[in-house]
């Protein structure tokens, strides 16, 4: 269970089986307050990823081309 501990400048602190994790408060919606039990779901987006891939093998292949 995640509980929004507190805001402390622009970080919220989130309390995960008795650990403090910092989050920048901007991620949270705004009406989130002390005490809440947020949900955190991250997934990866596999497009954006292989589009940063074939980026970064283009720069490369281009600095070592010449």
């Amino acid at each position: 269970m995640l509980v929004l501990d507190r805001f402390e400048g622009e970080y919220a602190l989130i309390e995960m089986n008795r650990r403090i994790f910092h989050m920048p408060k901007i991620l949270l919606p705004k009406s989130a307050k002390e005490g809440d039990v947020i949900t955190i779901q991250i997934t990866v987006d596999k497009e954006a990823t292989a589009k940063q891939k074939q980026s970064a093998d283009k720069l490369a292949g281009d600095l070592f081309e010449g």
